[in-house]
């Protein structure tokens, strides 16, 4: 938790670390965890030891409060991502199943088809089988007439035969014939009925063979088509779920957004209704100190030793005993006498980045050595302490170990030193 001293503007810890938990399977997991997240950014009072009159903290927003707001946001906004991703790979997935269907179904239709014209083509085979049938019945009868004739002209026992043994009366004829006891005329009547019967039965079992393969043909083509349309059902079904999952997650990211941008407003006008330096940036930067600028960083003709060198940071006229802020969180490396300097402070931001203030005043350290400072705390009052011809702060920064000009650098973290 962010801690004030001196003065300084209650701000979160800097060493909040935000765990993001593994991969979700379903909108369903992401929206609970996002609805954890919506309300979570609640507004709890700064406790000031020094603020200005009619200022009171309990009504504005923390940095901490306002790195929790930000965090939750980017943890939504990381959820909506990841639904977009599953529903990207569902579409991927719905489309190819979709286009599965697709083959089956005109499979489907072709068997569908084929089987249709075969099943019409059968029934027609079976109507010709039907009259060959009916058609071989009467010649049967005509040639069991004829031989019936033959029978009362010389031989009745032949006639009841024919009549009551009519399937073979094929062999009964042949022998009939050889012996020339039939007319010409009663032989091509019965050839033609056996004839006819066998055709029958030939057109007969040519359509139930061909009803029974057709009929197997449009089973496995309906099988294969119910399958790919249970596919696609289930896949459609699933994105349908992700999509209103994705609509609920966008609400409530906007609600985050909103509640994150409203935080940001406070505490940046909390900030300025309490001090003029010392307001944290967006970025987690702050002014070191209140006051224009009264020289800048590079090669100066310097006013107490008479010679040309490098001034290696930028003065800030503050006024004495004005409070020193810590431009960013980071760990104090040093608190102490610094020769040309006076007494100063040095701080670690970590990324490379390191801070140091100059001329602080006798007695005006308010931290230590290996002590965690947040941006915007007091870490001490302007002096005039070292080489220094008034009472001001000599504000400097490096960068992995280099001095830069803190002024561009601080303006581009959304810091404006001077007046």
């Amino acid at each position: 938790m962010g801690r004030r001293t001196d003065g300084g503007i209650l701000r979160g810890s800097g060493r909040r670390v935000i765990r993001r938990g593994a991969s979700r399977r379903s909108g369903a997991l992401a929206i609970a965890a996002l609805l954890a997240l919506v309300g979570s950014v609640a507004l709890a009072p700064a406790n000031a030891a020094e603020t200005r009159a009619g200022f009171d903290p309990a009504d504005y927003p923390t940095w901490a409060q306002v790195q929790q707001a930000q965090a939750d946001e980017k943890a939504a906004s990381a959820m909506v991502d990841q639904l977009n991703a599953q529903i990207a790979a569902l579409q991927v997935q719905l489309e190819e199943t979709q286009r599965v269907a697709k083959e089956k179904g005109e499979k489907y239709a072709a068997a569908q088809e084929a089987y249709d014209q075969a099943a019409f083509t059968a029934q027609q085979l079976q109507d010709q089988a039907d009259a060959a049938q009916a058609e071989a019945d009467q010649a049967k009868r005509d040639s069991a007439r004829s031989l019936a004739e033959l029978g009362r002209s010389g031989n009745s026992d032949l006639t009841a035969t024919l009549l009551s043994q009519s399937g073979s009366a094929d062999s009964l004829l042949y022998r009939l014939g050889a012996a020339g006891r039939v007319t010409e005329r009663s032989s091509d009547v019965f050839a033609r009925a056996v004839q006819l019967q066998k055709s029958a039965q030939a057109l007969t079992d040519q359509a139930d063979a061909a009803a029974a393969i057709l009929e197997d043909l449009e089973a496995k083509a309906q099988a294969a088509f119910e399958e790919a349309k249970a596919a696609a059902d289930a896949v459609a079904a699933d994105l349908a779920a992700q999509q209103s999952a994705m609509d609920e997650m966008q609400a409530q990211l906007a609600v985050l957004t909103q509640k994150r941008q409203a935080t940001e407003a406070d505490f940046q006008a909390g900030q300025r209704a309490a001090y003029e330096a010392g307001v944290v940036s967006l970025d987690g930067w702050a002014k070191p100190a209140a006051g224009c600028i009264t020289d800048n960083f590079g090669m100066r003709y310097h006013p107490i030793y008479g010679v040309w060198k490098l001034h290696s940071g930028v003065d800030i006229g503050a006024g004495y005993d004005q409070p020193i802020y810590a431009a960013h969180s980071g760990v104090v490396i040093y608190a102490g006498w610094f020769s040309d300097l006076g007494y100063y402070v040095k701080i670690d931001h970590g990324g490379g980045m390191v801070s140091g203030y100059g001329h602080i005043r006798e007695g005006g350290l308010r931290v230590s050595t290996g002590q965690w400072v947040d941006a915007g705390q007091v870490i001490a009052k302007v002096g005039s302490t070292g080489g220094s011809t008034g009472p001001h702060l000599h504000y400097m920064m490096y960068s992995n170990g280099n001095l830069i000009d803190p002024v561009p650098y601080m303006a581009d973290h959304g810091v404006r030193i001077g007046c």
